[in-house]
């Protein structure tokens, strides 16, 4: 029986842009508007982006995968890429596999991405080696971030860290403004740029115009995560005016 695709999200409670900007990109797609997409999201307790508060978050993702069984979704982003990067090399393998499995368990298989997973492999496909990056962690977690793209072979070869730590906040930060925090990295060495290291600090809007802008490939967390949920609902993954994660080809760099 036909029915539009159904995109399960784990969240942290007080993310608000990853349903913002996922549906946008996703109804930017021809064939999956088309069709539909619907989106269903699970949330874990998240109030402050710290070690610990991370480690709290980490622990309820299967109670959040097992709830969306229930609605039978077709796949399941994991959608906090600093609480799984926290973990250390492995993490996103690891933390898609667990959750797959509780998905079954739960009687509704599905596969599952998850937003540092969906990184990596995106700037893996893309042949970026080195990388500068915007966050708005606190500088211990952006070197985190840099430390876990390190163990995949992507150096960050610069990076701006906002120091924003509640998280309601970093959702409300201006995304016209990460150009100016991305003009003051240090690209001569850069292969791309992830304007936003995080699924928290928007960027969609902006994310074309940064690529102009700097002359390099530009994305986001984000976009990566949109790149992986439309391959694995076999949807191409291509969708205008949203950078370099969702070009056809993907580009390559020297």
């Amino acid at each position: 029986m036909w029915a539009p695709h159904r995109v399960g999200l784990i969240v942290p409670s007080s993310n608000v842009t990853m349903e913002t900007e996922l549906p946008t990109l996703l109804g930017r797609h021809p064939a999956a508007a088309a069709r539909g997409v619907t989106f269903h999201s699970s949330r874990a307790v998240l109030h402050r982006v710290d070690t610990e508060s991370l480690r709290r978050m980490v622990a309820e993702s299967e109670r959040c995968a097992a709830e969306l069984a229930d609605a039978r979704v077709d796949v399941v982003a994991y959608a906090c890429l600093i609480a799984v990067m926290a973990e250390g090399k492995g993490a996103h393998e690891a933390a898609e596999e667990r959750l797959a499995n509780a998905l079954a368990a739960a009687g509704s298989p599905a596969p599952v991405t998850s937003s540092a997973g969906a990184l990596v492999r995106t700037l893996q496909r893309l042949g970026a080696r080195r990388v500068a990056i915007v966050t708005p962690y606190l500088k211990p977690l952006t070197g985190l971030v840099a430390d876990y793209l390190a163990a995949y072979g992507i150096e960050v070869v610069d990076s701006v860290s906002l120091e924003v730590a509640d998280n309601v906040e970093v959702g409300r930060l201006d995304p016209a403004r990460l150009i100016g925090h991305a003009r003051g990295l240090r690209l001569v060495r850069a292969d791309a740029v992830v304007l936003s290291a995080c699924v928290q600090m928007p960027s969609l809007t902006v994310i074309d115009e940064a690529s102009q802008d700097l002359g390099l490939p530009v994305l986001s967390a984000a976009t990566a995560t949109a790149r992986e949920i439309l391959a694995l609902l076999a949807e191409e993954p291509v969708v205008p005016g949203a950078g370099a994660a969702l070009v056809r080809p993907a580009p390559a760099v020297s």
